[in-house]
């Protein structure tokens, strides 16, 4: 078959999807990868997996409907001249603009997937404001206009398909709930967690969303007490975003020794090699890759009871569920390990097993052609 991948950035695709081409191309389908920003260097990574990479233009952010709709006809071109025989995507806009150019295009089989429902779906400590409101409602509608002509839409957790499908009244034919994209487990083998000192890591963007604010607070809760314990925060800043981590606040949770900052790192399964407790405070996860990553190495999690984030543990296993937004509770946490040192191994070994059983790329590649191909 001719299989088409339509996704947003070339980063993402080459990070996440790389197994799942391999795996397509191993089963001797041609496969087409399509992107918003390639780079030469990462065209020629795309070819080297077997894949032809195109190029193609969307506007990642904002709701033009004279761009999207260049987009829709774009695609549409691209996929008549591939003569494409099933179109595969995945992100909020592909899978909406995607799925309406396959279905103008005439591709006999198109599926798409959600990773996760976004900042939009996202319950916040103060509400949502109206324009948010507004904005989920638009995406809605598109979404119910798209999934008109999908075979099968795929979510990574049942919130997703709950919150979207139930609640909105959203038709579709069918759906199915893939649990996580999966990891090449080779590239994160188990290793013994650190204890000394006990060093707690948060890896993700600096967003209020992403529970950053929370995991700062208990940083500051815990040091009170245990001056020597060490947090560690890895990810980008992001200026433009309200919602962000600003940089003077940054600076200051440094200065004070509250925090060791990196900024955004290509080794993430060193530092978490060398952490004791991986920790994601999230508002709202589809199921968050670096909590995969972690758990493959074998650290313990701490994290909240959202959709995405309470199905990576089991409370009191691998790991502890706490509500969203509350500091002090995540520092509750935090101290329990620290006062039961021998926690972290016992329940990183758990997190191990579990990572050895349900995201492995291998098992779930092949749960995720079989869907493609169904």
């Amino acid at each position: 078959m001719k299989i088409v991948i339509i996704g947003t950035t070339a980063f993402t695709l080459l990070k996440f999807r790389s197994d799942l081409i391999l795996s397509l191309i191993q089963n001797e389908h041609t496969v087409y990868a399509l992107a918003i920003d390639y780079t030469l260097e990462q065209k020629q990574q795309v070819e080297s997996l077997g894949a032809h990479p195109i190029d193609y233009n969307l506007s990642n952010s904002g709701l033009n409907p004279f761009s999207d709709l260049k987009t829709v006809l774009q695609l549409k071109k691209v996929l008549n001249s591939i003569q494409a025989d099933l179109v595969f995507s995945y992100f909020s806009k592909p899978v909406i603009y995607g799925t309406l150019a396959a279905a103008l295009a005439k591709v006999p089989k198109r599926v798409a997937m959600l990773e996760g429902l976004g900042f939009l779906f996202t319950n916040q400590p103060t509400g949502q404001k109206l324009k948010t409101k507004i904005v989920r409602q638009i995406q809605v509608m598109l979404y119910k206009i798209a999934f008109r002509f999908v075979d099968r839409i795929v979510f990574l957790n049942h919130d997703d398909h709950i919150d979207l499908i139930e609640h909105y009244k959203v038709k579709v034919r069918n759906v199915s709930i893939l649990g996580g994209i999966g990891l090449n487990l080779d590239d994160y083998p188990y290793s013994k967690p650190t204890s000394n000192p006990i060093r707690f890591i948060f890896i993700g963007r600096l967003l209020a969303e992403k529970g950053v604010n929370e995991y700062t607070a208990a940083a500051q809760i815990v040091k009170r007490h245990y001056p020597d314990t060490e947090f560690v925060m890895l990810g980008g800043l992001d200026h433009a975003n309200p919602g962000a981590l600003t940089g003077n606040s940054l600076d200051k949770l440094v200065a004070q020794g509250a925090i060791i900052y990196r900024g955004h790192v290509d080794n993430v399964d060193e530092w978490l090699t060398n952490s004791s407790v991986f920790v994601l405070p999230s508002y709202r996860e589809g199921m968050p890759r670096s909590t995969q990553e972690a758990m493959a190495i074998g650290r313990a999690i701490i994290t909240t009871n959202v959709p995405g984030c309470r199905e990576t543990v089991v409370d009191g296993v691998n790991g502890f569920i706490v509500p969203p937004w509350s500091a002090e509770l995540l520092a509750q946490k935090m101290i329990h390990f620290i006062e039961q040192p021998e926690l972290i191994e016992q329940m990183g070994k758990e997190s191990y097993r579990i990572a050895q059983e349900r995201f492995d790329a291998k098992k779930v590649n092949k749960v995720l052609i079989s869907l493609l191909l169904d």
